[in-house]
C-alpha cells in the first residue's frame, strides 16, 4: 500500500517541475520577442530620417519650387524643422508650410505658402523685412523690442485680428533668444502699401516694416486665411549666427 503512495508523490513532482520548466520557457520566449520589436522599432526610426528626406525631395519637384525659386537646402530644413515642432506639438497644422527666404533680396518674390496635402504652391508673392535689417536685402537681426528688425526662425501661426494695418495675423516665436519676443514685439503678418510690385518700380526695393513680415494688401486676406491656426511659418537667413544658434535645426 505504501509504494503506490509513494510512486504518486514522484509522479507528482515530476509534473511540478515539467510545469515550472514550461512556465520558465515561456517566459523567456516572450522576453525574447519583447526584445525584438523594441529592437525592430528602434530601425524603424533610423529609416525615418531617410523617409524623410525622400519625402522632401519628392515635395520639392512636385511643387515646382525650383522654378519659383526656393533653394532645395531651405525647403529642406523647413520641412525638417516643421516635422520636429509638430512631433513636440508646437505646432497645430503640418499641411501647410509658409517660408520667407531673406536669402532673397526684397524685388523677389520669396514668401511661398505651400499646401504640403495637395501639393501645390498656393502663394509665392512679396514680403518686406524689419526697417534696420538692411535696405534691398535683410542681414541683421534681433529679438529685442524697438529694434525694428526682423527676426529668422521658426513660428506657430496664431490668431487673427483688426489693428492699425487692417486684417492681422499674430506670430509666436519658437526659438528661444532668436524670436520668442515674438508676440510680445506684436511681430505680426499684416498687409502693406509698400509690399507690392508698385512699390519696387518707383523704389527699386520694396518698402519696409517695424519688424513684421509685410504683405501685399490685396493677398492679406487670403494668405492669412490660409495659413492661420498653427501653422509652420520658417523665415530663413543663411546668415552664420543664426544657423549655428537655431534651437530647431540644431536639436
Amino acid at each position: 500500500m505504501k509504494y503506490p503512495v509513494k510512486k504518486a508523490a514522484v509522479l507528482s513532482t515530476v509534473l511540478v517541475c515539467a510545469s515550472l520548466f514550461f512556465l520558465l520557457a515561456t517566459s523567456q520566449n516572450s522576453f525574447s520577442k519583447k526584445s525584438y520589436t523594441a529592437a525592430a522599432g528602434y530601425t524603424g526610426n533610423e529609416n525615418s530620417t531617410a523617409s524623410e528626406t525622400a519625402t522632401s525631395e519628392a515635395l520639392y519637384t512636385e511643387l515646382n519650387l525650383e522654378t519659383a525659386g526656393l533653394k532645395k537646402d531651405i525647403f529642406d530644413s523647413a520641412v525638417k524643422g516643421m516635422n520636429k515642432l509638430n512631433d513636440n506639438g508646437s505646432i497645430k497644422r503640418d499641411d501647410i508650410i509658409t517660408i520667407i527666404d531673406f536669402s532673397q533680396p526684397s524685388t523677389q518674390k520669396r514668401l511661398y505658402v505651400a499646401d504640403l496635402k495637395n501639393k501645390k504652391i498656393l502663394f509665392n508673392t512679396f514680403v518686406a523685412h524689419g526697417k534696420n535689417s538692411g535696405a534691398l536685402w535683410a542681414k541683421s537681426f534681433s529679438n529685442q523690442n524697438s529694434s525694428l528688425k526682423s527676426s529668422p526662425g521658426f513660428y506657430s501661426t496664431a490668431e487673427t485680428y483688426f489693428g492699425g494695418h487692417g486684417y492681422s495675423l499674430r506670430l509666436d516665436g519658437l526659438e528661444k533668444n532668436i524670436n520668442d519676443h515674438a508676440r510680445s514685439r506684436a511681430i505680426v503678418m499684416h498687409g502693406a502699401p509698400y509690399a507690392s510690385k508698385q512699390a519696387v518700380q518707383a523704389l527699386g526695393r520694396l518698402g519696409k516694416s517695424w519688424g513684421c513680415p509685410a504683405v501685399p494688401a490685396e493677398l492679406t486676406t487670403p494668405i492669412i486665411n490660409a495659413i492661420k491656426d498653427g501653422s509652420c511659418l520658417f523665415i530663413y537667413t543663411p546668415e552664420t549666427d543664426y544657423q549655428q544658434h537655431s534651437t530647431v535645426l540644431n536639436s
